[in-house]
């Protein structure tokens, strides 16, 4: 998502607009595109306020904290558990891949090797 257009920039397409310059000039000098302009200036008519409007915040979790504390508590007790043994007993509404970066950041890893050879001519 791109960042948004500036306060300075969004008032000067406000008042340029309506000092009676074309939407395509105010567009053109300020490097926008005609359809900024013509979306400030519905907001500016609309609400009397040419300011950008607040991010969403991002999807929310598809799973409680609870649930999530259950998944590690359940990790910790059997800690060769798949994470696809994980997903069938808890029934949890997502993908392997969306589980590992979910335990990820919650410090969790799994590591598919567990004897890595030290030197690389050493047989495993």
């Amino acid at each position: 998502m791109p960042r948004p257009i500036s306060k300075d920039k969004r008032e000067a397409i406000v008042k340029h607009v309506q000092a009676g310059e074309s939407k395509e000039d105010v567009a053109r000098w300020l490097f926008v595109t005609l359809r900024t302009v013509n979306r400030i200036m519905k907001r500016y008519n609309e609400t009397g306020c040419y300011e950008a409007l607040p991010s969403a915040g991002g999807q929310k979790p598809l799973i409680t904290e609870e649930v999530m504390n259950q998944v590690v508590s359940k990790i910790k007790e059997v800690p060769d558990m798949t994470l696809l043994e994980l997903i069938e007993e808890f029934g949890l509404p997502f993908s392997e891949s969306a589980l590992s970066r979910r335990l990820t950041r919650l410090g969790l890893t799994y590591k598919k090797r567990h004897s890595i050879p030290t030197d690389k001519n050493e047989r495993m």
